[in-house]
């Protein structure tokens, strides 16, 4: 393993909390815990996550950036109990004791992500409520065949940037990419939105030195959306919130176009080169595909309680002086969720070994109120994506050993640095550019009064260009049968 000395940047101040700060009582001399934000953590998080519980129990005390003391929940039963108890465990962060006292500086790469904004993730009662249902209903007015025609055409688009090489990198071509361009077509932003968007989104989430400068360049890219939408409604996220009963200010809207940009493009990816790297690597994997015992969106559910997405979420401050997992919580404490660590709990997971075919109860997409009303998205974009990557190179394999691949961790996530792979290239790749995957696909996928995402005739839809794609043409017969039958041939080979 390897990590990034960028990804886990301090800040250099408040080495230690002052003599009289409540740290000293309740958490004993800071330089004995654990940092978030030190090569430890970057080095081996989940190792890390164990030591803590075996340590401490189900909730452990650790320092972020600056040496700002913090509560760390592993145990799965704990993250339920934070989570579902707003009256105890606040949402809103202006209840952190470090902010009220001025000791977060405005440069911290914490802030991005824990800093106040007018969004539900921040919210408690009925404002929150108010706020949620607008982004839940927008959410769900995109129907799920109108998303995957957005996936299937961008994987296309993406595999012929490399087809010809018969090999590539499926972390930094494939993976890094995929989820920012069905995103901007979901928000209603143009496509040449998304590699600026990729990198800024990453960098913020990472908690790098640029990252306040890289959440800067996103306000900035979403307050102009919204001004635009404002005077020309399009079928798009964007426009719903805009246009929703529970009337969001322009604020507002921005605000949540970040949170469902930046949270589903950092765990999609991550979920994509997780379930990629399990398709091309573990042998129960291959023997579960080609036998039919398992099918991708399962392993897909295999992934997200093994390697969620974000293994350790900011969220919770103590509203009141409380107990949890056997330690006393001060009101104005703040609480992370390890997402990670609760899906393997001994508690509730004794052998991590074992298969969890069919079970949904893992921590990926958090809990309670607050879980994510877009995971159903991040699904779709990693089963269709991967779906039709394996149907158009059916004989793609990993190019170094397993053991080779590196990861790089930051406070929030970990995951794969480079998937370099190999394939039969296509003979002629020139032969199907009059076909291309959209014709393919509308011949083998024909629909009965549904049109563009969401159903709406095309002339509904908004005028954001489309690129133009040309690849091979997608077999006549379904996507999944046709990858799953080369699959098992390919094992039995």
């Amino acid at each position: 393993m390897t990590s990034s000395p960028h990804e886990q940047s301090r800040t250099a101040w408040a080495p230690t909390p002052p003599p009289q700060c409540p740290a000293h009582d309740r958490f004993g001399a800071t330089d004995g815990l654990a940092r978030l934000f030190g090569p430890e953590a970057a080095e081996d998080p989940m190792g890390l996550y164990e030591r803590l519980r075996a340590r401490h129990g189900p909730v452990a005390p650790v320092l972020l950036d600056g040496d700002l003391p913090a509560w760390l929940v592993l145990g799965y039963r704990e993250i339920l109990e934070v989570a579902g108890t707003p009256a105890r465990f606040s949402r809103d962060s202006r209840n952190w004791r470090w902010f009220r006292e001025g000791r977060v500086p405005p440069d911290s790469p914490l802030l991005p992500m824990i800093a106040w904004q007018p969004v539900c993730l921040f919210l408690d009662g009925e404002e929150r409520s108010r706020l949620r249902l607008a982004v839940t209903d927008s959410l769900e007015r995109f129907n799920r065949r109108g998303i995957r025609r957005h996936i299937t055409r961008f994987t296309h688009q993406l595999i012929d940037g490399f087809a010809e090489r018969g090999e590539a990198d499926l972390a930094a071509e494939f993976c890094e990419h995929l989820p920012m361009l069905v995103l901007t077509q979901l928000l209603g932003m143009p496509d040449e939105y998304g590699p600026r968007l990729v990198a800024a989104s990453r960098d913020m989430v990472a908690g790098t030195a640029t990252s306040v400068a890289s959440n800067a360049f996103i306000v900035e890219t979403l307050t102009d959306l919204v001004r635009r939408k404002r005077g020309s409604h399009g079928h798009d996220i964007t426009s719903w919130l805009i246009e929703h009963s529970s009337g969001l200010t322009d604020e507002e809207v921005w605000n949540h176009l970040r949170v469902i940009l930046i949270a589903a493009n950092e765990t999609t990816v991550n979920l994509l080169k997780s379930t990629l790297r399990m398709v091309l690597t573990d042998p129960r994997c291959h023997a579960s595909l080609a036998g039919g015992q398992m099918t991708l969106p399962d392993v897909v559910e295999q992934v997200l309680w093994s390697e969620p997405p974000l293994m350790t979420v900011p969220g919770r401050w103590a509203a009141v002086d409380t107990e949890v997992g056997g330690q006393k919580i001060e009101a104005g404490d703040m609480l992370l969720l390890s997402l990670a660590a609760g899906n393997h709990d001994p508690a509730v997971r004794p052998d991590p070994a074992v298969p969890l075919l069919g079970n949904r109860s893992h921590l990926a997409f958090s809990s309670g109120p607050q879980e994510c009303p877009g995971q159903n998205i991040g699904r779709a974009i990693a089963d269709t994506g991967i779906d039709t990557l394996l149907a158009r190179l059916p004989d793609v394999r990993l190019r170094i050993p397993e053991e080779q691949l590196r990861w790089k961790s930051g406070w929030m996530t970990r995951h794969l640095t480079s998937l370099p792979v190999t394939f039969t290239a296509p003979r002629s790749p020139s032969s199907a550019a009059s076909a291309g995957p959209g014709r393919a696909l509308a011949e083998t996928e024909p629909e009965h009064g549904s049109g563009p995402v969401g159903g709406v005739p095309p002339a509904a839809e908004p005028a954001v260009p489309m690129p133009s794609v040309v690849s091979l043409p997608v077999p006549a017969r379904r996507r999944r049968t046709s990858w799953w039958y080369a699959l098992k041939a390919r094992l039995r080979g």
